[in-house]
């Protein structure tokens, strides 16, 4: 019955007249993430799930990671403790999309306004930086965005769009939560808009003593972006994070470690000018940024009980700088091909640290070049075009490309389908190029092939989201660490393949009264780590006038926390997770917030060895003027 239903959908487009039914209306809901460029994500042929400030607001998270989880079928995100993620040995916040992530987390790229954001030494993001109080959606792309991101950005993008106010403000706002294991978080932003000129600003202090001994994190946050309007065409924008985060890691159940502690510092700062000119021959629009990241990392990994104390604590800095620049033109009616160029340096310095001195690791940068096209024609009122290709240098790995090709059909019935053909890489770190007993000067880029095919579609007025896909990638030539001639060496060796189906459900029940649900299916050749099986997630929230209530209830069923070894069986584990959260409103805009997460105290593990917390419930206040 559905296959005659689409087909009858798909005969009618052909057989009407696309001037009378089928003329494309503009619609609020834009992506930025899928081009460089604000774009009606109908006409792109990759999957873009965005998550709106709202939806973050809603959750009451301090890191954007928890909510992505819930809100975005095919993504999990590895966790150990009531906050934080924390670094090295004993760390989480590794992301993995359709089962892709990588060990540490380097096949996911995390974007900030579609600037990159990773470790330059080691090459993954570090996942304790993405704060809420900074975003005013995030956009997250399913599946290899290599074409547009480059390397690092094979099995995903997600995209942390900064706040900026849209008209004329002054607003402020003031969060204090405190509940389970001395857990606290506090924070304070402003948003202004004067005119030409624009401002948000940040800050945010959370602790927690955690759900075991030796498990206490404190991490200090602020966040300042600045922007100008030259003139109608010409905006400038400067933005800024800055993190330090304090954590300790108190080992696995089984072997727990002694006097372990992570004090790492992360900043990023950006400048750019974008340009919209729309009301020309051929409308255009584009920007150049320059931008800088890094950190400094002291890491000691702490000794077990019968072991004796580390002399040398780890050290590091890293940085990863570049200058990326794009511009889209519309050559003639329904087309825009963009053209861009980025340029990255990255690396640093690592070194143990004694008291009789400092013994170096590595002192090492490497450069990134790359170039692409992307070319978007409507080729009827019903049928969009999307082909693009990028070329990327690596200093030590060489050439890689991204070639991408899809298909959007717009049908009637505001409902589209969309085929997708995308390659994506990821050049080696330095990490594996160099550092430590496996490296290897001579590996090549990881590689992998997606494609996909998707439906949504809108109902009831609107009233009614549906989305559906499935997909099936190969990846090759990736990077193990295998014993060669009795010793370890970092190899490009073996393949993955994965093959799926994620499902989505957003309905307006009545007004106020909203149910949103997704459903993922990972079919893996191989076993994979923090990939689970299947992933269910179903919230249902209300919101009135003077009070909002929020559950949800999430399933986990055959996820890898263990892969098997000669010695050890493989470890898996399914769980449901019920949360609920509620706020009322108590004066005007002060909100009296509650948040409880694992209501139903499952006992379960997403590391190997660091089971979660049990029930744990926070309360506080909000408030805004």
């Amino acid at each position: 019955m559905r296959k005659l239903y689409l087909s009858f959908l798909l005969f009618s487009v052909l057989t009407v007249s696309a001037q009378d039914s089928l003329r494309v209306v503009t619609l609020n809901e834009v992506v930025a993430t899928g081009t460089r460029s604000e774009t009606d994500p109908r006409l792109l042929p990759m999957t873009v799930s965005v998550v709106g400030d709202s939806v973050l607001s809603e959750r009451q998270e301090t890191n954007i990671l928890p909510t992505l989880v819930d809100q975005v079928p095919g993504l999990f995100v590895t966790q150990r403790g009531v906050m934080g993620y924390s670094v090295s040995t004993g760390g989480s916040g590794g992301i993995k999309v359709r089962g892709i992530g990588g060990a540490p987390n380097t096949d996911v790229l995390v974007l900030i306004d579609g600037l990159p954001q990773y470790a330059g030494l080691y090459g993954h993001p570090v996942a304790d930086n993405y704060q809420t109080m900074m975003a005013e959606r995030v956009e997250v792309v399913r599946g290899p965005a290599s074409m547009i991101y480059g390397s690092n950005a094979l099995g995903g993008v997600v995209n942390i769009v900064t706040r900026r106010p849209k008209n004329d403000t002054i607003l402020t706002s003031v969060h204090l939560m405190g509940g389970s294991y001395g857990t606290v978080d506090g924070g304070l932003t402003n948003q202004l808009r004067r005119g030409r000129f624009t401002s948000t600003v940040g800050a945010n202090y959370s602790r927690t003593s955690g759900h075991r001994a030796n498990m206490d994190f404190a991490e200090y946050s602020g966040f300042l972006r600045l922007g100008y309007d030259l003139s109608d065409n010409w905006q400038l924008s400067a933005t800024g994070n800055i993190a330090y985060f304090d954590t300790h890691n108190p080992g696995t159940v089984a072997a727990p470690i002694l006097d372990s502690r992570f004090r790492v510092l992360r900043g990023m700062a950006a400048l750019s000018a974008e340009n919209n000119y729309t009301d020309t021959r051929f409308p255009t629009s584009g920007a150049i940024r320059a931008y800088y990241n890094g950190g400094r990392h002291r890491i000691n990994d702490g000794h077990k009980a019968d072991a004796p104390a580390p002399t040398a604590d780890y050290m590091h800095t890293d940085l990863m700088a570049g200058v990326s620049a794009y511009q889209s033109v519309t050559f003639f009616r329904g087309n825009r091909t963009t053209f861009g160029i980025d340029y990255q340096h990255f690396g640093g310095h690592a070194w143990n640290r004694s008291a009789t001195g400092d013994a170096d690791i590595i002192r090492k940068t490497l450069f990134e070049l790359a170039g692409y096209i992307d070319f978007r024609q409507q080729l009827t009122a019903w049928l969009v075009l999307d082909a693009g290709c990028r070329i990327d240098w690596h200093s030590e790995a060489g050439l890689a490309y991204a070639p991408q090709g899809g298909l959007s059909l717009i049908l009637p019935h505001d409902a589209e389908i969309k085929v997708l053909a995308a390659r994506g890489f990821r050049n080696p770190t330095i990490r594996e190029l160099y550092m430590y007993a496996p490296a290897n000067a001579d590996l090549k880029a990881v590689s992998m092939w997606n494609y996909e095919l998707s439906y949504r579609q809108h109902l009831l007025d609107r009233r009614l989201r549906l989305g559906a896909n499935i997909f099936y990638l190969h990846a090759d030539n990736n990077i193990q660490t295998q014993m060669i001639d009795g010793k370890p060496r970092n190899v490009n060796t073996g393949e993955l393949r994965n093959a799926g189906c994620e499902l989505e459900i957003n309905y307006r029940i009545w007004q106020g009264l909203h149910l949103n649900a997704n459903y993922s299916y990972l079919y893996m050749a191989k076993p994979i780590l923090a990939a689970p099986e299947h992933k269910l997630n179903i919230a249902l929230l209300y919101h009135h006038d003077r009070f909002r209530v929020g559950t949800s209830v999430q399933y986990i069923h055959g996820l890898y926390t263990f892969l098997a070894t000669p010695s050890a069986p493989a470890q898996r584990q399914n769980y449901v997770l019920w949360d609920a959260h509620a706020a009322v409103r108590i004066w005007r805009q002060l909100w009296a917030t509650l948040r409880a997460d694992n209501l139903l105290a499952q006992n379960y593990e997403i590391n190997a060895g660091f089971p979660m917390p049990p029930t744990t419930v926070l309360a506080g206040l909000n408030w805004s003027f």
